[in-house]
């Protein structure tokens, strides 16, 4: 199976690179495109592997990017139409049987749903029928992995506060360049330890121009819009399969589920225990690991072969347990009607059975010297900078599958305040693991209590006995998420930041954690491809 590279063209005439791998024979067969920002060559593998399967299979790169011309300009509006015109192209190939399915991860997740859902037709396509007539237009499934499904989405948190260490680093390694350096910011932060301390935070482009060799024009884009959930919404009058893939450490998993949850077609969630890379932890076992080249062929050959059930399906790893829970909102086998939702638990904060004090119900959130997102370590002494709250060990092992909530009561003295709540498991030795995270900004009156819920996103995990849970209330979480300057400004432009003196209500609100009550395990192969 050899790979080719042709040039398909664009509605405007730019040429795209494309990788060809066709499968041996000389059938029409089903085809997989992949379009991609980071590089076509890294697909060769994957190419191969769907061509094994009797599928061919295209990577593309995207316009300005790598071995296509043109101006690369994230997510913006020639993605759809790029995408819609190279699988017209796939369709009137000779080796094409017609059917295509649109797959990417990350960005090229974002690739896929956009051609399906934005393209002729917009997602109305109900799958593939044997035999059938094919409109031309968007692809007939579509196979999203860790998406990343907007600026808006990928630049703030839902609650509000902006993604600084992560979009620095993405736009350093590929903004306004044709290639990737995904060490970029690394070296930028090796030579100036305080890079992302400087404000504002829009002028950051002219600190890395010397240390990356460019410019990066595009970053103010990246900040200037505000309206979230789009392609979420457009889903929601789709009809054709989708294959929503996540991982409980991934920053985008609640983008994920929201996905899956608001599908208007067939459906099927795969949430594992994986960040954004959907690799494994080298540690786990190996009943833990999942082989998701095969399952991605199996669901594409179900969703294809209109087989799948019209229903939403769902599965959530129980962390490296190698165990696999029905996601809530899973459709019950041979029923249309969703599942029983997961029973959440409550650990109330002030009590002895729940969440005991420890520290800090008054403390200082100074930006100045704020709380490090890349430090678990926990300060109880010296002067507050967070409350921190502690479970007693849990009497029996604990299975969470579904979304994570924490209601605080709390005050703020400033206009603006961001809450932040890290919650770590500590296994009996003391040792920690992050296990939650959620950050929300508010504009209360200053000085009025207030009731504060943060999510804390979609948890898979087995929690063994003797496991205490550790709650941490703070005012920021730096350098993952810029700097509340507590003066009601915008935190992108501000360039003068003042400390906020916050209060907790030890006895006050409650951490809602999604406790499997009934455990009843499921294969994930099956249960996607149902």
């Amino acid at each position: 199976m050899n790979i080719r590279t042709v040039h398909v063209a664009a509605p405007d005439g730019t040429a795209l690179a494309t990788d060809v791998c066709l499968p041996d024979g000389a059938r029409p067969c089903p085809a997989v495109v992949i379009r991609t920002p980071y590089g076509r060559d890294a697909h060769r593998a994957e190419l191969r592997g769907w061509a094994a399967r009797g599928f061919a299979a295209l990577a593309q790169d995207v316009r300005g990017r790598h071995g296509s011309p043109g101006e690369w300009q994230p997510y913006g509006e020639h993605e759809g139409p790029d995408g819609t015109a190279s699988i017209a192209w796939v369709r009137a190939q000779p080796w094409s049987d017609g059917k295509v399915v649109a797959a990417g991860a990350s960005y090229a997740a974002y690739c896929a749903l956009v051609t399906a859902l934005t393209g002729p037709g917009d997602g109305q396509r109900e799958g593939a029928r044997p035999g059938g007539a094919h409109r031309d237009g968007g692809p007939d499934a579509v196979i999203a992995a860790v998406p990343a499904l907007g600026l808006v989405e990928t630049a703030r948190e839902p609650g509000g506060p902006e993604r600084l260490w992560a979009r620095a680093g993405w736009w350093a390694a590929h903004g306004d360049r044709h290639d990737s350096d995904p060490d970029a910011l690394n070296r930028a932060v090796a030579d100036d330890p305080g890079l992302l301390e400087h404000l504002p935070i829009a002028r950051l482009p002219e600190r890395l121009a010397e240390p990356l060799g460019r410019e990066l024009p595009s970053w103010p884009r990246l900040w200037a819009e505000h309206g979230r959930g789009r392609l979420v919404a457009a889903g929601a009058t789709a009809r054709l399969p989708l294959l929503a893939v996540g991982g409980t450490r991934d920053p985008f998993a609640d983008d994920t589920v929201a996905l899956w949850h608001g599908w208007g077609g067939p459906a099927r969630l795969l949430l594992g225990p994986w960040g954004h890379r959907l690799t494994a932890d080298p540690a786990a076992p190996p009943r833990a690991r999942l082989n998701l080249g095969a399952l991605y062929v199996r669901w594409a050959r179900a969703a294809l072969a209109g087989t799948l059930e019209p229903t939403r399906n769902g599965v959530i790893a129980l962390g490296d347990s190698g165990r696999w829970h029905r996601a809530p909102g899973t459709a019950a086998p041979g029923t249309s009607s969703p599942g029983r939702p997961e029973a959440a638990r409550s650990w109330p904060f002030g009590s002895p059975a729940g969440l005991r004090l420890l520290h800090g119900a008054e403390f200082t959130a100074d930006p100045g010297r704020p709380v490090r997102s890349d430090d678990l370590a926990v300060p109880l002494d010296g002067r507050p900078d967070r409350c921190l709250f502690l479970s007693p060990p849990l009497p029996r092992p604990l299975d969470l599958a579904g979304s994570a909530v924490a209601r605080l009561d709390v005050t703020a003295d400033t206009p603006s305040a961001d809450w932040a709540v890290r919650l770590t498991a500590l296994d009996p030795s003391g040792r920690a693991d992050p296990l939650a995270f959620g950050i929300v900004r508010r504009a209360d009156p200053p000085g009025r209590a207030a009731d504060v819920t943060v999510p804390l996103g979609t948890l898979g995990r087995r929690l063994p006995a003797g496991t205490r849970l550790r709650a941490e209330v703070a005012g920021h979480h730096f350098p993952a998420h810029a700097r509340n300057p507590h003066t009601g400004e915008d935190p992108v432009t501000a360039t003068r930041l003042v400390p906020s003196r916050r209060t907790v209500n030890p006895r006050g609100g409650a951490l809602h954690l999604p406790v499997v009550a009934r455990r009843r395990y499921v294969e994930p192969a099956p249960e996607i491809c149902r």
